[in-house]
């Protein structure tokens, strides 16, 4: 059974930076792993992902150049490093982790193509 408990949002002014981490269990990070959020009122948005296998990374274009992911394999953990944060990333943020199908790198971009999904963690940015 797979768990992703995420912990590390909290409260920032903009500028400052943020580490969120996901503690994954039964999962063996053979497909790809990401990050998502969710502002109030607006859909399930793609944040970054990263398939350690094929060394593949991915990343939404408004955040991309300001978050990096990830893993610490001995704690299995995923992490999302934020900076340069700004109001517009606050949200909550959920850690994803997509089961045994293979499909096109562009269908990681959507939250359909993962299966397993963890409680979330808010991030608000003050300005």
């Amino acid at each position: 059974q797979v768990q992703l408990v995420e912990s590390g949002g909290g409260l920032v002014q903009a500028g400052e930076s943020l580490r969120l981490s996901c503690a994954a269990s039964g999962y063996t990070f053979s497909n790809f792993m990401g990050w998502f959020r969710q502002a109030p009122g607006k859909e399930r948005e793609f944040v970054a992902a990263r398939r350690w296998s094929a060394g593949m990374s991915l990343y939404s274009d408004s955040m991309e150049g300001r978050v990096f992911i990830s893993r610490d394999s001995a704690k299995n953990t995923v992490y999302l490093q934020m900076d340069s944060l700004r109001p517009e990333d606050t949200a909550v943020y959920y850690c994803a982790a997509a089961g045994d199908g293979v499909y096109g790198a562009s269908y990681y971009y959507t939250a359909r193509a993962y299966d397993y999904w963890g409680q979330g963690t808010q991030v608000t940015v003050s300005s």
